[in-house]
């Protein structure tokens, strides 16, 4: 493997419950503010869980215009405008590049569910015939990479990952090797989810995965803290721009963080609970830091996968363990999904972004509504307040159902 082709970051955009501007979402992660509220995308009222961490006031015919935005599932809208705001942070002029040496990879672990309950509607109530034409092209799980390649007319490698809550984490991971081993010279990668529909909440609450707390939204997510009692479901992406280092330097790009270690592993283990001692997950992180070539007491920060539920988070913490030894006490660790919510597969494309922002403006941002550490969840989580720290390398990890791993490590560019 050519690993002398280094990878740096030089452009990030995001759509979150606390915004879509990327300055008001790290301002909002600062100031530990929680974007999860009640839920008003639909009639939640004989839900069991009725709160979420929903995008509010999107409005895609405003940015795409009406005819583009019909044929964007809900999902995809978000992927697109994120990618719209990434190439625009990374000032890049595509007209400048070959379009062959430039791709997208963009995950998602559900995919199109909003245009599914739609269409399967119009079929029970008005017949077959009535189903839309743009039914399969709008649902299906690669309709968001394939649609921001088309935007901007790239034909480099073009994949989309479905690894559940991995899925943006082990898209940005193959991106960077896409780069590192020469298939191209700029990716576009990250994740989008849009599942809060009526089957992605009452599916994920059936399982009794999420968080019950209706009576005070902004404190249900609550990672390693004692009284977590599930996730939040949350929507949203996070898309960034990965670029050959040489060629960023060359046209004078500002770089966010270099990317320089990817690991994955399968647990083996359960289609949804985590290994419990954390093996599957340790594994990814060993991998991703034996791939950068980068010794375990190097890592100064961690943005953990911190879910908010009792099995996740432990398994989480006995895996860092597992990995930094007696590093593990040194490390500064939060989980910024207490105040996102869980964006499942676009998870870790936000939360790289949370990482890379926390080497470029030196400030790491707190695991919010953490009173009380859980048993067993004994490491510094950053509680409450957001820390100004100078950290160097960060390591971002993702955990999904079907036992998926994956681990991400960015190091400050010099």
């Amino acid at each position: 493997m050519n690993q002398s082709r280094r990878v740096v970051i030089t452009g990030m955009g995001v759509v979150t419950s606390l915004g879509d501007q990327l300055d008001q979402f790290w301002s909002g992660l600062c100031a530990g503010r929680s974007g999860v509220g009640p839920l008003t995308l639909f009639d939640v009222s004989e839900f069991k869980v009725r709160f979420g961490g929903q995008v509010n006031d999107w409005d895609a015919a405003a940015r795409f215009g009406g005819k583009e935005a019909r044929h964007l599932d809900r999902f995809a809208q978000f992927a697109m405008a994120a990618a719209i705001s990434a190439v625009e942070d990374s000032g890049v002029d595509f007209s400048r590049f070959r379009p062959d040496r430039c791709g997208v990879f963009i995950g998602s672990g559900i995919g199109g569910l909003n245009e599914f309950e739609t269409q399967h509607t119009t079929m029970m109530q008005k017949g077959p015939s009535r189903i839309s034409p743009f039914t399969i092209p709008k649902l299906m799980v690669n309709a968001a990479s394939g649609q921001v390649s088309i935007k901007f007319g790239l034909q480099g490698p073009c994949s989309a990952v479905a690894t559940a809550c991995a899925s943006a984490a082990n898209a940005m991971g193959d991106a960077y090797k896409m780069i590192q081993t020469g298939w191209a010279d700029l990716m576009i990668t990250g994740g989008s989810e849009a599942a809060i529909t009526h089957m992605g909440l009452g599916g994920f609450a059936s399982m009794r995965a999420l968080s019950t707390r209706n009576d005070d939204p902004p404190r249900a997510s609550r990672p390693f803290d004692r009284d977590r009692d599930g996730f939040v479901l949350a929507e949203g992406a996070g898309v960034l721009v990965f670029e050959l280092e040489d060629q960023a330097r060359a046209r004078g790009a500002r770089i966010y963080a270099e990317v320089i270690g990817y690991g994955m592993s399968a647990d083996g283990w359960h289609i949804t609970a985590p290994d419990e001692e954390g093996r599957g997950a340790a594994r990814a992180m060993v991998r991703c830091l034996e791939d950068a070539r980068t010794a375990p007491d190097a890592v100064q920060y961690i943005n953990a996968h911190g879910t908010s539920t009792p099995l996740g988070d432990l398994a989480e913490t006995r895996a860092m363990k597992q990995v930094f030894q007696g590093h593990a006490r040194k490390l500064q660790i939060s989980s910024t999904k207490s105040q996102l919510g869980h964006l499942l597969g676009a998870s870790g494309g936000v939360e790289l972004i949370a990482s890379a922002l926390a080497i470029h403006r030196g400030v790491l941002p707190p695991t919010i509504n953490l009173d009380n550490p859980g048993e067993g969840c004994d490491l510094d989580y950053i509680p409450l307040t957001a820390r100004e720290a100078q950290v160097d390398h960060v390591m971002s990890n993702s955990f999904g159902f079907g036992g998926h791993n994956a681990s991400l490590l960015i190091r400050r560019y010099k």
